[in-house]
């Protein structure tokens, strides 16, 4: 279960990532790049990734115990 949230933590950083840089248009190629509202978006997916990854370690230390 842990490797799960892992893969969904690193997938949600790294899409949050592109959207970020698309929609500041540092990676051109979309219908998104130029759009700030992506990069806004994608903020908040990298953040939620962030936050599923935390809880991830979170747990791993309670079960190490």
């Amino acid at each position: 279960m842990k490797i799960a949230f892992y893969i969904i933590a690193f997938s949600l950083i790294a899409m949050g990532t592109v959207w970020i840089l698309q929609g500041v248009n540092i990676l051109p190629g979309s219908f998104m790049t130029g759009q700030i509202v992506w990069a806004k978006r994608g903020v908040y997916v990298a953040l939620a990734g962030i936050v599923v990854l935390a809880f991830a370690l979170r747990e791993s230390r309670h079960l190490n115990k």
